[in-house]
């Protein structure tokens, strides 16, 4: 097993770049792609591959170790790992990239492997959905991606107007067309985010499936889901061929003791004005969570109800498992 990875905050980008530089060429290999974007390669002889695509900015800001999430998640479970590192907002929408992708086609690449699995957020979602029809029968999770930029298709998404001169019409171009030939596919989206449903809407098939994620806040379902382990866990079942909707739901019940989720989904029950609810809710939150800020809301709530003669019911007792000697 690799030796694990830390690339310390003080680095400057371009000294990261070097080290990277360094590991990739000992560990498998590292690949310059134009001036914009870079690749890199751990081979560790495994017959599973981990695709990823990612900002430079965004591992620097938030990986634990400042280092792609192959090295991560891939490395000590002896997977293999390919990482697709932009060094700007690109979209990885460049003629290096496709060029990339075309080699390893006809070189075999990911022939070579038994699973792969394909995953990234945001620009980098909409990559992972896009660049995965070069491996027939990969398994991809795009967390709120883009289907496509282009002022033709999704003239309505405001967020990225300055990205539209991209060509997003020719190679690879609009994702969910290029997710045909993946075995199965999940778009993790909130659906109180109107652009992102609107983009997740484009992706449809029998192979794809819509998983919802209320957060409350664009850009932070990928952190949300790394924090709480369901990355890791959603990536060891993709890896060993038992990723489905079920295993994936399963996954996301560890939001109910994630605090931060607790917090985002207290928010919008207090929005909605109704103190039964909002009382059932903090009061459920404080039994994975002893939060101050649940138990002020519950108390709120409970003196809300009070001046109306209601109040809340008993809470439920705890269930005793019976045992035997």
């Amino acid at each position: 097993m690799p030796e694990k990875l830390h690339l310390p905050d003080t680095l400057s980008d371009a000294e990261w770049l070097d080290r990277m530089d360094e590991i990739g060429t000992e560990r498998g290999y590292y690949s310059a792609l134009g001036k914009k974007h870079v690749a890199v390669f751990g081979d560790n002889g495994s017959r599973v591959l981990l695709v990823t695509f990612e900002s430079l900015a965004h591992i620097r800001a938030g990986a634990p170790d400042g280092a792609p999430l192959g090295f991560e998640f891939a490395d000590p479970r002896g997977w293999s790992h390919l990482s697709l590192i932009a060094r700007r907002e690109t979209w990885f929408r460049s003629p290096h990239v496709w060029r990339f992708f075309d080699r390893q086609i006809d070189s075999g690449f990911f022939e070579e492997f038994d699973r792969v699995v394909f995953y990234g957020a945001g620009m980098g979602g909409y990559a992972a959905a896009a660049y995965s029809v070069a491996a027939p029968g990969a398994a991809v999770i795009a967390v709120a991606p883009q289907a496509t930029l282009s002022p033709a298709r999704a003239r309505w998404d405001e967020r990225f107007t300055d990205k539209r001169g991209k060509d997003f019409t020719s190679r690879y171009g609009y994702a969910p067309d290029m997710l045909d030939a993946a075995d199965t596919a999940y778009i993790v989206h909130d659906p109180a985010e109107t652009e992102d449903a609107m983009h997740a809407a484009l992706f449809g098939g029998a192979h794809v499936h819509q998983i919802l994620y209320r957060r409350g806040g664009a850009g932070a379902i990928d952190a949300d889901l790394r924090a709480m382990g369901v990355l890791e866990r959603v990536f060891e079942d993709a890896a060993a061929g038992g990723l489905a909707p079920i295993s994936f739901h399963a996954a996301l019940r560890r939001r109910r003791a994630h605090t931060p989720w607790l917090r985002a989904a207290m928010a919008r029950v207090l929005a909605a004005d109704r103190p039964y609810l909002t009382g059932l809710f903090a009061r459920a939150a404080l039994r994975r969570q002893p939060v101050p800020r649940f138990a002020k809301v519950l108390e709120d709530a409970e003196a809300a109800l009070a001046k109306s003669g209601r109040r809340l019911p008993s809470p439920p007792k705890p269930r005793v498992v019976a045992g035997g000697s």
